[in-house]
């Protein structure tokens, strides 16, 4: 589980396609020691596995399909990405709950000033935008970020200096894909919701429930 607090922001160094799965190298200035073999590290947002550490360097597989459902297939050598190694017990919670399981790749519709900061549009497949609610939470990325507005399948977020500085965002470009995972309780909500359709009303859902009481 991550935060989408971003730490740092990586190098590829590597990409090795072998059949099935390509191997990524990333340079980081997180402490080498902080990240070590079998940890789940966020790349872009897409949580992946560490394999190998050393002075700095870490590599992780991307199997065919976190390709396919992800901007990984489309990684350059050199390319900067947005790290985050997964929250620890006990430790702060700052951004929302993030698995780093992508549901979409957005595509930036509009970049705009906004006062200091941006406002960058983004759209996204119809089957996703229901997730989206006005101030509800989203990951960019990786990115750890508000929905200020809605529009249809768009919408929009504001980016502060400081997290233009921080992360990869500030970096982006209209028609530039980005990685999209939307807020894991609105899925949990719409499943539990569906669950409660599927059933059969009868006397002992409604007893359960409270609505009907006594002898039946």
């Amino acid at each position: 589980m991550f935060t989408g607090i971003i730490e740092d922001i990586g190098i590829i160094t590597g990409i090795n396609k072998m059949s099935g799965k390509w191997e990524l190298s990333v340079k980081t200035n997180i402490t080498p020691f902080d990240i070590r073999e079998g940890d789940s590290i966020s790349v872009n947002g897409v949580c992946l596995t560490a394999t190998k550490t050393s002075k700095g360097v870490f590599s992780a597989d991307a199997s065919l399909e976190t390709l396919n459902r992800t901007t990984l297939k489309d990684a350059k050598v050199s390319q900067r990405v947005n790290i985050e190694r997964a929250m620890e017990a006990g430790g702060r919670f700052g951004g929302h709950l993030v698995t780093g399981h992508i549901d979409a790749i957005g595509t930036i519709t509009d970049i705009k000033k906004a006062g200091d900061s941006m406002q960058f549009s983004i759209e996204v497949s119809a089957d996703i935008s229901r997730y989206f609610v006005q101030k509800g939470s989203v990951a960019i990325d990786g990115i750890s970020l508000t929905v200020n507005e809605q529009h249809g399948n768009t919408f929009i977020v504001n980016i502060i200096p400081y997290t233009a500085s921080r992360t990869t965002i500030g970096e982006k470009k209209l028609r530039d894909k980005v990685n999209i995972e939307t807020d894991i309780i609105g899925k949990y909500i719409e499943s539990f919701l569906a669950r409660d359709r599927r059933k059969k009303i009868d006397l002992d859902l409604l007893s359960d429930h409270g609505f009907v009481k006594g002898d039946r």
